[in-house]
């Protein structure tokens, strides 16, 4: 395999100043890190990306913080201008409600096209300052969509191997990307890749929907396993590709002492009680409200549950400087202080509220010692929350209460509950069925999802792309003879 150059929009370490002059550098945290990292460190390569400060990137303690990665780490400097502009303007104002299907969040403001523009064109050229001859360069994620239009540009894709791009979040449906204002430019941009890859075949049909309707100069020639499109002389090949989590790691870490440990002292904290488990990051996407009000109708409507559930909720700091991320948090304060007040007893509290992340220990801890894990996303491109949880049952027990918009559904639907987020007494009836649910059928289900997540784990979905990467001919006119993949 030729030589691996990943470029996404952070980069798997966060630089923070501390004061004048001084710095931390720490591991960031997130789906992509977690799945793409523990590869590159293991292959060797480069990353390249932001590391999450606005301003000029003082060189010696990133250096000196990055030194023992196990690949090279390549920063990209960005103003507050682009931070506010491209960062959370267009990429988080823009893109990612839309492709949610959450399009009443979107933020149109036309000055903020032109700076995402100009920053993937600064991607663009710190890619060019890397890449060497037959280099495969894998692009991650809706804030980068128009680095392979800018490589073109600058001619740097005629001399790599491959130019790839994988999108992590859900891609939507025509009638919802239609009202994107440069829907056009954007799908134009993309079919600059050579290989383009989803999470589920939905996003695949969702895609190939919108390039049928707005670029009449593409052709879509169907295919039974890789999609292939023929646009501007060149071939583009579309696949699903649903990432996974390193499996073995996380069992290793939930039988570790130390996270047996831990999770028998979470469970002795509720003796007597079923413990359910929501671990988000602050989202509106995430349906935290959503989960909250429906937990309440089970408590109002099944009443075998109060004193013998408890919800223990984790809510990941994320963009709390944004004043709608902010009000968003309030309405979750308000919605868990209004169970509690509303149902607790002297001794029973329903309601374990977290705002903080945790760590990898203390995450395993909470896989290994809830009962049923509640994943109930409006929209997710797959949500690795859940198979996580899975990969850490190692006594093959716990029930997963899973919504059917999260891509990890259509890997997972053999064994978890699938319940749609936007129906609140749905998913409190489904509360009521995993508490109910009987270990033997437990054990059934765990065994069927640990299955699924143990052979689709993140080697096998960097291997199944990378595959497909290599057979690729990049910056040839003539199509290629047909192969078969």
């Amino acid at each position: 395999m030729n030589r691996l150059i990943v470029v996404s929009n952070r980069l798997p370490f966060a630089l923070d100043s501390t004061g004048e002059d001084l710095w931390t550098v720490t591991p960031a945290a997130g789906g992509l890190v977690s799945a793409v990292e523990p590869v590159l460190r293991e292959r060797g390569g480069t990353w390249i990306g932001w590391p999450g400060t606005a301003g000029e990137i003082p060189k010696a303690p990133f250096a000196e913080a990055t030194r023992n990665a196990g690949y090279k780490v390549v920063p990209v400097a960005l103003t507050e201008t682009d931070r506010d502009e491209f960062y959370y303007g267009y990429s988080n104002e823009v893109i990612w409600p839309l492709f949610h299907d959450l399009q009443n969040f979107c933020n149109f403001e036309p000055g903020y096209w032109q700076t995402y523009k100009a920053v993937n064109d600064r991607f663009a050229d710190a890619i060019a300052r890397c890449a060497q001859a037959n280099d495969f360069i894998w692009i991650h994620d809706y804030h980068l969509m128009y680095v392979g239009q800018a490589l073109r540009e600058r001619g740097v894709s005629q001399k790599l191997s491959g130019l790839t791009f994988f999108l992590h979040i859900p891609f939507p449906p025509y009638d919802i990307f239609s009202k994107l204002p440069q829907q056009q430019r954007l799908l134009r941009a993309l079919l600059q890749f050579d290989l383009l890859g989803f999470q589920t075949r939905r996003d695949v049909r969702n895609f190939l929907g919108c390039v049928r309707r707005v670029m009449s100069d593409a052709r879509v020639v169907p295919r039974r396993d890789l999609q292939l499109l023929r646009f501007e002389g060149r071939q583009i090949r579309l696949g699903h590709f649903p990432i996974g989590i390193d499996f073995d790691s996380f069992e290793r870490g939930a039988i570790s002492d130390a996270v047996t440990r831990r999770s028998q002292e979470l469970r002795a904290r509720f003796q007597d009680c079923q413990l359910i488990l929501g671990v988000d990051r602050l989202d509106y996407s995430k349906g935290i409200p959503e989960r909250l009000r429906a937990y309440r109708d089970a408590l109002e409507r099944h009443p075998e549950l109060r004193g013998h559930v408890v919800l223990i909720q984790v809510v990941v700091p994320s963009r709390v400087e944004i004043p709608r991320y902010h009000e968003f948090k309030q309405r979750i304060d308000r919605l868990v202080g209004d169970i509690n007040g509303h149902f607790s007893t002297s001794n029973w509290l329903p309601v374990q509220y977290h705002f903080r992340g945790l760590d990898r220990e203390d995450l395993t801890a909470h896989y290994r010692g809830c009962d049923i894990a509640f994943v109930t996303p409006l929209k997710d491109g797959m949500n690795l929350v859940a198979k996580e949880y899975c990969a850490c049952r190692i006594n093959e027990d716990g029930a997963l209460i899973l919504s059917q918009f999260a891509g990890a559904a259509e890997q997972l639907k053999t064994g978890a509950l699938l319940v749609n987020p936007y129906d609140v007494e749905e998913m409190a009836d489904a509360v009521l069925k995993a508490f109910r649910m009987t270990t033997a059928e437990r054990t059934a289900r765990m065994k069927r999802m640990r299955r699924v997540v143990r052979q689709e784990n993140v080697f096998r979905w960097v291997d199944s792309f990378l595959k497909v990467g290599a057979k690729l001919t990049v910056g040839s006119s003539k199509p290629r003879t047909r192969t078969k993949l």
